[in-house]
Formats: C-alpha cells, sequence, structure tokens
C-alpha cells in the first residue's frame, strides 16, 4: 500500500495503522529524509514499513516511485493520495486571495493526485480488490458550503476548498471509469484534527490517528463496499 505525503500527521497515522493491520506500507515523503526517518519509526514498532521518495509535483518523481513498487511487489492494493498543502490562512476572502496560491495549491492538491493515480493505476489494476482513497475536506462540499447556517460557509480559504471541491470530482470521474473492475475510489474527508496544517487555526484535541480512521476503511473496503462516494467518520458527506 502507498500513502503519500506520510511522513507526518493523518497521513503517518494512516500509515501505521494499515501497518498494523499487517499491509506492507510505501511510505510516501518528498523528503528522503523524513521520509527514512518516518519509515524507521514504523518499522521499530514492528511494521513492515519502506521509505518512498514521492514528491507528487514531479513527473519524474512520480514515474521512479511508480517503478519502485513494481520491482518490489509487481503490484498495489491500495493507493491514498494524502499529500495536500494549504497556503492560505482563515479567513481568506477569495477576493484577496493571489493567483500564485492558486495555482500551487491545485498543482498539488489536484494535478499531483491525478499524476499519481495514473502512475499507480497499471499496478493497481494487477491486484485483486484494489483501493483508491483521496484525502479530501468538507471544506470542498458544494452542498456543505451553501447550507446557511452551515460552519462550512465561514471558512473562505479559496484555493484550498476550491482545489478540495475539484478532488471531489477527480474521485468521482475515476470511480466511473473504473466501475467495470474491482478497484474502488472514494473520496475522505478525515475531518478536523491537530496537524501540522492546522496548527495556525483554532486548537483541537482530535488527534491526526482518530482522523486517519475513515481512510483506513476506505482503504481496507470489502469487494461489496461502494466506490464514487465521499465519507467521514459519521457516514456519506454530500458531494
Amino acid at each position: 500500500m502507498v500513502v503519500t505525503g506520510a511522513n507526518k500527521g493523518i497521513g503517518y497515522e494512516t500509515a501505521a495503522a494499515l501497518g498494523r493491520l499487517g499491509a506492507r506500507v510505501f511510505v510516501g515523503s518528498r523528503d528522503a529524509r523524513r521520509g527514512d526517518d518516518a519509515a524507521a519509526r514504523l518499522r521499530a514498532e514492528g511494521l513492515d514499513a519502506h521509505a518512498l521518495l514521492l514528491d507528487v509535483d514531479d513527473d519524474e518523481s512520480v514515474v521512479a516511485a511508480a517503478g519502485k513498487i513494481a520491482a518490489v511487489t509487481g503490484e498495489l492494493d491500495a493507493l491514498v493520495n494524502n499529500a495536500a498543502i494549504k497556503l492560505e490562512s482563515s479567513p481568506s476572502p477569495p477576493s484577496a486571495c493571489p493567483i500564485a496560491e492558486v495555482r500551487a495549491t491545485f498543482e498539488t492538491n489536484v494535478f499531483g493526485t491525478i499524476r499519481v493515480i495514473q502512475a499507480m493505476l497499471p499496478l493497481l489494476l494487477r491486484a485483486p480488490e484494489p483501493r483508491i482513497v483521496n484525502v479530501s475536506s468538507g471544506l470542498g462540499s458544494s452542498t456543505l458550503a451553501t447550507t446557511p447556517g452551515s460552519r462550512y460557509m465561514e471558512v473562505p480559504l479559496l484555493s484550498y476548498n476550491a482545489s478540495k471541491a475539484a478532488l471531489n470530482s477527480v474521485t468521482v470521474q475515476f470511480a466511473n471509469e473504473l466501475r467495470s473492475t474491482h478497484c474502488k475510489v472514494n473520496a475522505a474527508d478525515p475531518g478536523y484534527a491537530s496537524t501540522d496544517m492546522t496548527a495556525t487555526s483554532r486548537p483541537t484535541d482530535r488527534s491526526a490517528a482518530e482522523a486517519a480512521g475513515v481512510v483506513v476503511r476506505l482503504a481496507t473496503l470489502p469487494p461489496d463496499g461502494p466506490t464514487g462516494a465521499f465519507y467521514d467518520e459519521h457516514g456519506e458527506v454530500p458531494w
């Protein structure tokens, strides 16, 4: 199983939880040292963890990572697209968001995910029951963002929210293409948790390990599980 952006936060906790379930986990990280350190911590726990140099913004890095997976395992049971950035601080009026921030955010959160899926898909389709999980956010739900009284209306983050809405659409597109296969593609909303990304926002006692729960569940769905859906820890989330 591959988890991108897994050297810390929700990605690390996802890799740890999958490893505890007995999976061989490739810890994706764009920084080699941090990836090595994260994988070493997981191995110290007795898990089958391997560092995977993977910068989702870089074509050559992604192709090389797919090549490493092919050489080691020949197939891929699950891909968790967790790597993401948030360059804005809340609140951030859309009218004040620099277009460069929007472009950079989409490059990682949307194009990076597409890049990784396309590179890893041949390996996924060799597995008997492959799973793709795109780590999204409730902030990307257009329904929640337009529901009067919803707290999601009160978090204006143009680049981040729009990128997660686009990621949701990417999820549906791949799910539709792959419906005739055994591959299931879903989006996960891990919810608000204490991570580096939320360090400058409102405090919370909810841990990254708790947030990883729904991601792990979607990465290990049974054959009769859903595809083309959006879930948080409580159930299905509206698009």
